[in-house]
């Protein structure tokens, strides 16, 4: 028998929204599988440091606008902490917190030098101007700066934000400590001292796993079909890297609505009519919505938007043999024991999506000793990273007969853990 982590309460409603709670659940599971008192818990259940800042905007039509944004340290026991920046206006405290605790997991599962970090405006960027962006971005980085840089906190691109975005805040960084240093944020323009790899790394690391996981399924991922909510950054890199795979991708969607075609649909023409923001589907007569998106039959399952679409109410509706996690905390608690109880295999957030900063690390590296790598050298560690990440969680799941979002966290807290043990934290 499988032992699943904590599930969430009887009634899930009143906790499925709640991203720091069900982590923080499965986190005290982990620490306690592992042999670690409760003072460790409690060390690690909250970031160490979160900053919320207000930053005066001022807008197309002279008015000035306040926006609220956070900065979120999680723990910085292994090294500096490490995190994209969301433009977002769903952005909470509570999620930008969770959102830390997530990174220093994904850190430590593919063994980087990081804690967790995590950054996000309460914004709508589909609303603003170009001017506008640039001084949000600006001010954001002013507001943040004591307590970012290189060997601190080092942000990155996340929803609706990206590497022009990453650019006018190394520029803002840079005039303030009155030193180009392109190392304080990672996920910028090549020109600029980004990476070879970057943009799509998330994606790619993603592919990794559901090619590792299709392996201890028996399956192919060549024909096999393929479902992928999220038509942003990652699930539009992920749609094209599984077409060209031979995979067969038969739905996929974006904030408006779904598109499917269970002979296969045609990658690349949507990827040509895909806007900046992952939209599509608005050019489509015959949609279908995500919550049927979701539903379809098919061989992998690939979450890449926002948190909690798989819940109770939907789990014992998911026909996949594989679910891919590739946006952040997609899956409640309670679907994920349905999932693993029903024999689908899930590959959790954690894990999946730790493509992205580990290319994000790979960045940083080459800006601190100021050389630089090809694109092919890139993706062959990407992808032995990413093979030692999957094997770590998998392995740790078989031994110690838990499920994989489980045996991620148990691999993933044991760095941090061990980290502040040695420094006499606890």
């Amino acid at each position: 028998m499988v032992d699943n982590q904590a599930s969430d309460s009887p009634n899930e409603n009143n906790d499925k929204l709640d991203v720091l709670k069900s982590t923080q659940k499965v986190i005290h599971t982990a620490l306690d599988k592992l042999g670690y008192p409760d003072e460790v818990y409690e060390l690690l259940k909250e970031p160490v440091r979160m900053m919320a800042v207000r930053i005066p905007v001022r807008m197309d039509d002279d008015s000035i606008k306040i926006f609220t944004g956070f900065r979120s340290q999680h723990n910085d026991a292994v090294g500096p902490t490490k995190g994209g920046v969301r433009f977002h206006p769903d952005v909470t405290e509570k999620e930008v917190k969770a959102l830390s605790i997530w990174m220093s997991l994904k850190a430590g599962i593919v063994d980087l030098p990081y804690g967790g970090g995590k950054g996000g405006i309460v914004c709508d960027p589909r609303e603003m101007s170009f001017r506008e962006l640039e001084g949000l971005s600006r001010g954001y980085v002013r507001s943040i700066s004591q307590i970012v840089g290189p060997t601190k906190d080092i942000p990155a691109p996340d929803v609706f934000t990206n590497s022009q975005i990453m650019a006018w805040m190394m520029d803002e960084y840079s005039r303030i400590d009155e030193f180009n240093n392109p190392g304080f944020i990672t996920g910028k323009p090549l020109v600029l001292g980004g990476s070879h790899g970057r943009e799509s790394a998330t994606a790619k690391g993603v592919t990794i796993c559901i090619q590792e996981a299709a392996k201890k399924k028996g399956l192919d991922v060549k024909d096999a079909r393929v479902v992928i909510q999220g038509f942003g950054n990652a699930g539009s890199f992920l749609a094209k890297f599984l077409n060209d795979a031979g995979a067969k991708v038969i739905g996929i969607s974006d904030a408006y609505g779904g598109l499917h075609d269970p002979d296969g649909l045609d990658i690349d023409y949507l990827l040509d009519r895909r806007d900046s923001f992952g939209t599509v589907t608005k050019l489509f007569k015959n949609t279908i919505s995500n919550t049927d998106l979701l539903e379809l039959d098919c061989d992998i399952l690939v979450p890449a938007a926002v948190e909690n679409q798989i819940t109770e109410d939907n789990a014992y509706n998911i026909n996949a043999s594989i679910v891919v996690e590739a946006a952040n905390g997609p899956t409640t608690l309670t679907a994920t024991k349905i999932l693993s109880d029903r024999g689908i295999l899930l590959v959790p957030d954690v894990l999946a999506s730790a493509g992205g900063v580990t290319v994000s690390y790979f960045e940083w590296v080459q800006n601190n000793q100021g050389y630089y790598w090809s694109e092919e050298e890139v993706e062959e560690k990407l992808y032995k990273v990413m093979l030692k990440g999957f094997n770590s969680v998998y392995n740790t799941a078989e031994t110690r007969r838990v499920d994989m979002r489980l045996a991620a966290y148990m691999v993933g807290v044991r760095k941090m853990a061990e980290a502040a043990r040695f420094r006499g934290w606890i």
